[in-house]
């Protein structure tokens, strides 16, 4: 009897690895789980917040995909002893172990991946891994490639490497880079007989295998407590739970990046977020195999944040030496702003409303809390988002209740843990969006989920604490965009690849589109929104975001949005500086005033903002365009002698501050000026 089993392969190191170079940088690991899911920093009570193959040579049509064969074989005799064969797919050659990477960063960020076609083999009782993978790269630099660079976790090895049908040799390096839990990627290079031109395409068919244990090297070096470190870096394969987050983790299939180190300010958070952009039309297609100890078979199956069916075979001679065999599978057409993954687990199944739920025995008892959530933010999300949602939302629960949460598309991989309904809802009006709202664009995919986590507040707790929450965001955003367009082009927020972009400032963005929109156009557009028919206009990092703007344009607005998309979304133009310059206060007839109010915007940006004149009895809003580089005068007629005047609200987000009021005094203009960077009572 046979079974898909997987070879053990060690691991080389090169001089490459310089510890030194990883400066000491504890608070990195709050960064880098900050980052990851910020939602969730309302739980402390459920996570600490720290961060076999075809004979014919392979096609280079990206459709024309191989089927699984087994790499690795292993027998049972009739006395009960095993052994391992090769399969056909087994290694037969190996890398030639170099001092120096071959690869420049140029041919790695040239380097796109637009398909990918793994056969992943899982033997989790030894922490083992083998992958096959029909890879096809496209070349997006300038200039023709004469290496391909491609890497993995150092905690694996490159096996075997074809082109075109043949084997080829190829260099392996070792990289410091934080991308991977150990600190440390295998670059293997191939050095091309002929260049690949800009535009053009190869395939690669490639064989590796190693082992995923626990590691959390890379917050170690820099200085992190061990345990700390540990409940971050929790990627590994074992039999009761394998978790393989991806790149910025573990990386566990094929990828090209420029090495970074979490010493080095925020490069590893914008290389990962790179990374994705690259990715995101990537077509996806994986076979999956676990090779499970006898009557211990996962009973959940994620690959890339979707529940996939498991098929299980049950030996039919009970021992040690004889292992059960899971099988499953997903094909996605585009990958989208997610970083590949795989979940495999023994967990109880709970069903809750648009939610299933995955939990350890010790973590039965607090499902209930988690569905009564669960129900209660339903009817919010139906009310803006439509009555059903695009997929359930899953719920998996992690080994230790310490260990940080993660989630990807409509997956949420979290502690299981009793907390209070607040926190509770909170989490499920950002999780269960995902499931309602599934976007290949970060900016969309992150920033609805935001965008409804913050009016789920305005619900509960009133517009005060809403604009808080997004207030909380702004001085980050505002340091990290550009003074001005000329000094540098910042991030697109329909190319954007750093969360305080694809998060924070998508958010105001919503908001602001709230505002020129309103809700039930915003509602319409959201519910009518198709991530297949937005992928199919270009996910390219180049594009731009037309469909969305014409989604709420044609949703009873019937008004031009061009100049708001093009400074806030299809370029980064930094953010808008308003100030009130003058008030000129009238008496006409009565008791009635007309204000005029002068307003100047030394930002790179056009804003619209609400203009509020005020006095004890009475108040007068309107909304005010106020052009980049611009000047702009509103004339507002208001009963009464006006005593205040205020620009924004909060809901549009400016360098300095967010709101701005002015004081008048009897004598018409005199009076005093402030500006707030929180938001007021409204």
């Amino acid at each position: 009897m046979k079974f898909a089993s997987i070879g053990t392969m060690g691991c080389h190191r090169s001089r490459f690895w310089d510890p030194g170079k990883h400066r000491p940088l504890l608070s990195r690991v709050a960064l880098f789980i900050s980052m990851a899911v910020p939602f969730l920093a309302v739980l402390p009570a459920l996570s600490q917040t720290t961060p076999a193959a075809p004979a014919s040579t392979p096609s280079s049509t990206p459709d024309q995909q191989p089927h699984g064969q087994i790499i690795f074989s292993r027998s049972a005799d009739d006395n009960g002893q095993t052994t391992t064969t090769a399969g056909p797919a087994a290694p037969k050659t190996a890398g030639q172990p170099v001092s120096a990477p071959i690869a420049t960063d140029a041919e790695r960020e040239a380097l796109t991946f637009t398909a990918f076609d793994l056969d992943v083999h899982l033997r989790p009782a030894a922490q083992q891994i083998a992958v096959r993978a029909l890879l096809t790269l496209r070349n997006d630099g300038r200039a023709p490639l004469a290496h391909i660079p491609l890497q993995i976790s150092s905690s694996l090895d490159w096996e075997t490497i074809r082109l075109a049908g043949r084997d080829v040799t190829f260099t392996v390096a070792t990289l410091n880079s934080d991308v991977d839990h150990t600190g440390q990627l295998h670059e293997a290079a191939i050095a091309l007989a002929a260049p690949l031109a800009p535009g053009a395409t190869l395939q690669l068919d490639v064989t590796y295998s190693g082992s995923i244990p626990q590691s959390a090297q890379r917050l170690i070096t820099i200085g992190t407590p061990d345990d700390a470190a540990l409940h971050t870096d929790w990627d590994s394969i074992a039999v009761d739970f394998t978790g393989l987050r991806g790149f910025g983790n573990v990386v566990w299939y094929p990828v090209s990046s420029v090495p970074v180190i979490l010493g080095d300010g925020a490069r590893v958070f914008e290389e990962m977020g790179e990374h994705k952009l690259r990715m995101a039309g990537a077509h996806l297609r994986l076979n999956l195999t676990d090779e499970y100890p006898h009557g211990q078979a996962p009973s959940v199956a994620l690959i890339n944040g979707h529940l996939v069916p498991l098929a299980l075979t049950e030996p039919s001679t009970a021992g040690p030496e004889i292992a059960g065999i899971a099988t499953a599978s997903l094909d996605e057409p585009a990958l989208g702003f997610e970083a590949p993954s795989i979940f495999l687990a023994v967990r109880t199944v709970h069903q809750a409303t648009n939610t299933t739920l995955y939990t350890l025995p010790e973590d039965d008892f607090a499902v209930e809390g988690w569905a009564s959530a669960a129900s209660f933010v339903t009817p919010f999300l139906q009310s803006w988002l439509g009555q059903a949602p695009r997929s359930q939302l899953t719920i998996l629960d992690l080994p230790d209740p310490d260990d940080a949460p993660f989630e990807t598309g409509p997956l949420l991989v979290t502690a299981i843990r009793p907390a209070t309904p607040d926190e509770l809802d909170g989490v499920f009006a950002h999780a269960l969006t995902h499931a309602w709202m599934s976007s290949p664009r970060a900016w969309l995919s992150e920033g609805v989920a935001h965008f409804m986590g913050t009016l789920w507040i305005e619900k509960q707790q009133g517009r005060k604490k809403a604009l808080e929450s997004l207030e909380s965001g702004r001085s980050a955003l505002a340091l990290g965009e550009p003074a001005s367009p000329g000094e540098s082009p910042g991030q697109p927020l329909a190319q954007a690849i750093s969360p305080v972009y694809y998060r924070s400032k998508a958010t105001y963005v919503l908001w602001m589109l709230r505002d020129l929109a309103g809700d039930a156009a915003l509602s319409v557009a959201l519910r009518a929104y198709s991530p297949t028919q937005d992928a199919a206009h270009d996910l390219s990092p180049t594009a731009g975001s037309d469909y969305f703007e014409k989604l709420i344009e044609q949703a009873g607005l019937h008004r031009d949005l061009s100049w708001f998309f093009s400074d806030w979304v299809d370029a980064d133009k930094g953010l808008p500086d308003i100030a009130i310059d003058s008030v000129f206060p009238s008496h006409t007839e009565g008791d009635n005033w007309l204000v005029a109010v002068n307003l100047s915007n030394s930002g790179y940006a056009a804003a619209e903002i609400p203009l509020t004149v005020s006095n004890s009895a009475a108040s007068v809003t309107q909304r005010i365009v106020v052009p980049a580089r611009g000047k702009a005068t509103q004339r507002i007629l208001m009963q009464g002698q006006p005593t205040q005047v205020q620009a924004n609200d909060g809901t549009v987000p400016e360098t300095e501050a967010s709101i701005h009021i002015r004081t008048l005094g009897p004598d018409d203009n005199s009076g005093s000026s402030s500006s707030q960077p929180a938001p007021v009572q409204q």
